[in-house]
Formats: structure tokens, C-alpha cells, sequence
């Protein structure tokens, strides 16, 4: 407990300055984090992170992150998403020239984890454009949502919600925590009006609260999938970036789709 008190006040102390300033900061902050999932991703499919397929991943991944400044040299039919797909082929030839030893298979994981992760952290960046309140919203409904699960969740759980994905998550936690984030992103709207009516806000939080938990969910198959606890080990008591992006991952997409940002 004391390794993970002591690794959330210095993650927060580094990561709270980084989005209140934001800019080119929050933008390389993105590309860093996304670029350490990546690696999680990697090392659970035990591929080498100094790999042809690492490589043309993480540039494929740094394609999705990168401010269109630093595209606007590419001519106008080079767009972000054919650049992108560029990379997709790269590693689809790959399996080719390691005679399978680089599967198709592999190929698809890889590409789905740099949508996965490089559209989440796209729109972590969008979300902070859109401006700091905004953001400090949908990180409140997140953790909010995951202490009141956890808290209510022992207090009072005894339905499993997922068994055979996450053994320890109950229904009377997930209603509970969503219940919370429903109350604190009310108050937070309340004082920080956001694009719509606090009526409208309000079902939107549960919308993203449910979304933050099937995010959760998902992260947690794909542990149980490749038989790891942790996606990483690079916040002691926490485990990887995955572990505790999982839910923003999810959401922030769903915040554009909805038109909060």
C-alpha cells in the first residue's frame, strides 16, 4: 500500500503540471505514454521492443499522436490515415519476409493496439484542447468511478460482474462507482459548465462512467488472454500505463463521439 500511495503523489506531481500547461507539452506527454503501452503490448505478445515490427509500430503510432504541423510537409494526398496504413502494410510485408514467423496474427494485434492506444492518447490531447476543465472532468468521472466500485464494491459487492475476466469486480461496485461519478461530474458541471445542459451532462456522465468500465473490462481480457497480472511494470504498486489508462482509453473516444470534444 505504502509503494502505491507513494508512486500515485509523484505520478500526480509530474502528470497534473503537465496538463494544466499543456500545449506541446501534453502532445509529447502523449506520444511518451503511448509509446511505453505500445511497448506493454509488445512485451505481453513477447515480440522485442528493438524489432522491424516494434519500429514500424511505434511509427505507426507516432503518426496517430503527431501534431498536423509536424505532417504538413506530406503532400495533400499523404493524409494522417494513409500514412497510417502505410504502416499497416509494412508490417503485413513483414510477414512475408520472416516467413511467418511474424504472423498475420501478429500483424493484427499490432495494429489494433496502435488504434487502440494511439486514438485514446489522440483524443487525451483533444480533450485538453478543448480546454483544462474538460479534461479534469473526465479524469474526475474515471477515478471516481473506480474508487466508488472499488470501495462499495467491498463494502457491499456479492454479484460477480465478470468472472472469468476480473474475478474481483461485483455489480454493487460497478452500480456504486457509477452512482458516485454521476454525483461528483454533476457538481464538477455545476461550477464548470461544459458544451451542454447539466440535464444532458448528467446522462452523459453515466454514459462515460459505463464506457470507463467496459474499458476496464477490456484491458482485463486482454491480461487474462496473454496470462499477466500487470500490463507493465513501470508504476510500482500500479503496474503499466495500460493499467491505468484502460478506462480513458475508452472513454476519450466516446467524449468526441458525443460531441464534448
Amino acid at each position: 500500500m505504502r509503494t502505491r500511495v507513494i508512486t500515485a503523489v509523484v505520478a500526480l506531481l509530474i502528470f497534473i503540471p503537465v496538463i494544466v500547461y499543456g500545449g506541446w507539452l501534453i502532445q509529447l506527454a502523449a506520444i511518451v505514454l503511448g509509446a511505453v503501452a505500445l511497448g506493454e503490448v509488445l512485451v505481453m505478445k513477447k515480440k522485442l521492443v528493438v524489432s522491424a515490427e516494434a519500429i514500424i509500430s511505434f511509427l505507426g503510432l507516432l503518426v496517430l499522436l503527431a501534431p498536423q504541423s509536424w505532417l504538413a510537409f506530406l503532400p495533400d494526398n499523404l493524409n494522417r490515415e494513409f500514412l497510417f496504413f502505410i504502416f499497416v502494410m509494412l508490417l503485413l510485408l513483414h510477414t512475408v519476409f520472416t516467413r511467418n514467423h511474424f504472423s498475420f496474427d501478429d500483424a493484427g494485434v499490432l495494429t489494433l493496439a496502435m488504434l487502440y492506444i494511439g486514438m485514446g492518447f489522440y483524443y487525451f490531447v483533444a480533450a485538453r484542447n478543448t480546454g483544462l476543465s474538460t479534461l479534469f472532468y473526465i479524469l474526475f468521472v474515471i477515478w471516481t468511478t473506480d474508487s466508488g466500485a472499488y470501495m462499495i464494491g467491498r463494502k457491499l459487492g456479492r454479484h460477480k460482474l465478470a468472472p472469468q475476466i476480473s474475478p474481483n469486480k461485483t455489480w454493487e461496485g460497478s452500480i456504486g462507482g457509477t452512482i458516485v461519478a454521476v454525483i461528483v461530474g454533476s457538481v464538477w458541471v455545476a461550477f464548470f459548465p461544459q458544451h451542454f445542459s447539466l440535464p444532458i451532462m448528467v446522462i452523459l456522465t453515466l454514459i462515460y462512467s459505463v464506457c470507463g468500465q467496459l474499458g476496464d473490462l477490456v484491458e482485463s481480457s486482454l491480461k487474462r488472454f496473454y496470462g499477466v497480472k500487470d500490463s507493465g511494470k513501470i508504476l510500482p504498486g500500479h503496474g503499466g500505463i495500460l493499467d491505468r489508462f484502460d478506462s480513458l482509453l475508452f472513454v476519450l473516444p466516446i467524449l468526441h463521439l458525443t460531441g464534448l470534444i
